[in-house]
């Protein structure tokens, strides 16, 4: 968003503190125009378009002399070393690392995972040296990935690790393979407990998302009234996280999408709110309560208002997705070979 969104927060702040006042501030748009602060898709969308441009890479002429699997490893790859690339040239630009002005916006772990690439390591060390490995970001990235393999949870978690090795490590991939497990079940089934079982197939039980992520469903599942959003102070208080200063950690928004989409039994207008009621993970869990739930209902089930709204990408995160339509890059990975279930 541009800088202008952002001023006077910390004077805003220092204030409220000083006068002992209650009130939040938000961003204000004085002499601006106000579009930026307007509903709109997040950075979330655009990292998923981020992968979903692999997809159509892998699907076009220039790797069609490789396999299938091999066509979409290599895309992501190209597609990570090219950012990895401009990250690079920054820093050769500026004075000190530390000073580089990316041409991008991204997680701390998506941030160092390039870091790492631009001084020529590789996954999943890109990964595993990385301050915020166990993070959720590759878990969003997951979802689109999903398409190339529906119907097949396993393949799908594979593919998913394989991307989610370039920015996470431990958690963070367990994450993205759940993630991609429940979506790409969901692809070709409608029932919310076939998905989320398959999620919680790719957890191992001895991890922190995998004790949360069984601990979360099984609150869900023995809750029989209320729906979602009857859930939510039992999530906030039993998986929440209120210690870390980044409610960001594939080990509580993971948990909490699956016990969401569960208790919504997989209605995306039902849990998306429940969601975005969790402030602590409100960055990311609405986003993949609402990815899994949409592909459970289709796109029937996503208001014709919401659609509209957050269809075009502005570009917050990576500049030059400014203006790219969702629902014509859906409709293109829709209509590519890779992501049917005999392509």
């Amino acid at each position: 968003m541009p800088e202008w969104t952002r001023r006077l927060t910390r004077e805003l702040d220092t204030f409220a503190e000083q006068n002992a006042t209650t009130t939040l501030p938000v961003p204000i748009a004085l002499n601006q125009p106000p579009e930026p602060l307007r509903l709109g898709p997040s950075d979330d969308a655009e990292w998923a378009a981020f992968v979903a441009e692999s997809v159509l890479t892998a699907a076009g002429v220039l790797l069609s002399d490789l396999s299938r699997s091999r066509r979409m490893r290599a895309a992501i790859d190209l597609a990570w070393n090219a950012l990895a690339s401009e990250v690079a040239a920054a820093a050769e630009r500026a004075p000190e690392v530390e000073s580089a002005v990316l041409p991008l916006r991204a997680r701390i772990s998506v941030r160092a995972g390039l870091g790492n690439l631009a001084t020529g390591l590789r996954p999943p060390a890109t990964g595993h040296d990385n301050p915020h490995y166990f993070d959720d970001a590759a878990c969003v990235r997951a979802c689109v990935l999903a398409v190339v393999h529906p119907g097949d949870a396993r393949a799908a978690a594979d593919l998913a690790e394989f991307d989610a090795r370039y920015t996470q490590d431990g958690d963070g991939v367990h994450g993205a393979r759940a993630m991609a497990a429940a979506v790409a079940t969901a692809l070709t089934s409608a029932d919310v407990d076939a998905a989320v079982d398959a999620a919680l197939a790719q957890l191992p039980e001895t991890t922190e998302i995998g004790r949360n992520a069984r601990h979360a469903v099984r609150l869900a599942r023995t809750r029989k009234d209320g729906g979602a959003f009857a859930i939510v102070p039992t999530l906030e208080h039993e998986i929440v996280d209120h210690v870390y200063s980044y409610g960001i950690a594939a080990a509580e928004t993971v948990p909490v999408a699956l016990a969401l989409a569960t208790a919504a039994r997989g209605r995306m207008a039902e849990a998306v709110p429940a969601a975005a009621c969790l402030s602590r993970v409100a960055d990311s869990a609405p986003a993949l309560a609402g990815a899994l739930t949409g592909v459970l209902g289709g796109g029937d089930s996503i208001p014709a208002a919401w659609r509209e709204a957050c269809r075009t990408l502005s570009g917050c995160a990576l500049p030059r997705l400014a203006g790219t339509d969702l629902v014509e890059l859906a409709a293109l990975l829709a209509a590519t070979e890779l992501t049917s279930p005999k392509g």
